[in-house]
């Protein structure tokens, strides 16, 4: 069993966690995600490591609640403990002073972004992160990627924090003016990451996505989370979870996302109301 030592609600329905894991806290690494479940028959859900103290033994991860899996998980406080939390899942983010590296994260991807962010500092990049929100009450975690940011740009989709818009108009925009921009790396809704691979395709700036497919087991076997990359069938688990943006097929992966909707709605439904499934 896995014990809660913290949570903390950091904006409305997205809360962090702090696990007690010291074997997952001490192989750790930026872009890698770990595989939990609530209890004995819960389902397996990957999130991705949004940060970890090795010292502590501890690996924070942030959720947004929207299914049946994380409201029950959501329901857990301090001293509850997870049934199953295995990793570090995948492969690290690539990191090397690659130059001026672009960070663009949508929601709350913003927690997960942050790791990389570091490491892409620490590695001497000059490390521009854009953040996107609906609006001002969706944002947090600003001061911590300024700390590892040479700059942070804000946008809402209401206008009520930074600029409104789009986390790709400001990176489009640095491209137009023949701003050199080495890598990006998008994390965040499958469309978000979409639009931003088809930002920078035209401007040829490398474009890493982190893809959040349907995963069950996290070991290549099950299938579940295959991606289709540059025509060549490829698994978020083992051979991601970060693949080329401009080499993936965003239709047939963002129709795969949509396969269990009206099973995770009825699921959802008996979750919130236990009489109704009796």
């Amino acid at each position: 069993m896995y014990p809660i030592i913290s949570t903390e609600e950091l904006v409305p329905r997205v809360r962090v966690y702090r696990i007690q894991a010291p074997r997952v806290a001490r192989k750790a690494a930026a872009g890698q995600f770990v595989i939990l479940r609530v209890n004995e028959k819960g389902e397996r859900i990957p999130l991705t490591i949004a940060d970890w103290d090795t010292t502590e033994g501890t690996v924070s991860v942030v959720f947004m609640e929207v299914g049946t899996t994380t409201t029950r998980l959501a329901r857990l406080g301090v001293g509850d403990a997870l049934a199953d939390f295995v990793g570090p899942l995948g492969n690290p983010t690539e990191i090397e002073n690659f130059g001026t590296v672009c960070l663009m994260a949508g929601g709350f991807a913003t927690a997960t972004i942050m790791p990389i962010a570091r490491a892409m500092k620490a590695a001497g990049n000059r490390v521009i992160t854009v953040v996107g929100a609906r609006n001002k009450d969706l944002l947090f975690w600003q001061d911590r990627l300024s700390a590892v940011s040479d700059e942070l740009i804000i946008t809402t989709d209401d206008g009520s924090a930074g600029r409104k818009g789009v986390v790709t108009e400001p990176i489009k925009e640095k491209l137009e003016r023949g701003e050199t921009i080495d890598r990006v790396i998008a994390v965040g809704p499958s469309i978000m990451m979409k639009f931003s691979a088809l930002t920078t395709r035209p401007f040829g700036v490398k474009t890493i996505v982190s893809m959040n497919p349907i995963m069950i087991d996290g070991t290549g076997m099950c299938g579940c989370c295959r991606v289709s990359v540059d025509g060549q069938t490829r698994f978020a688990c083992v051979d991601g979870p970060e693949f080329d943006g401009h080499a993936i097929d965003w239709d047939s992966f963002m129709a795969r996302q949509r396969t269990y909707i009206e099973e995770e709605k009825r699921s959802l439904e008996v979750c919130r109301c236990p009489e109704a499934g009796a």
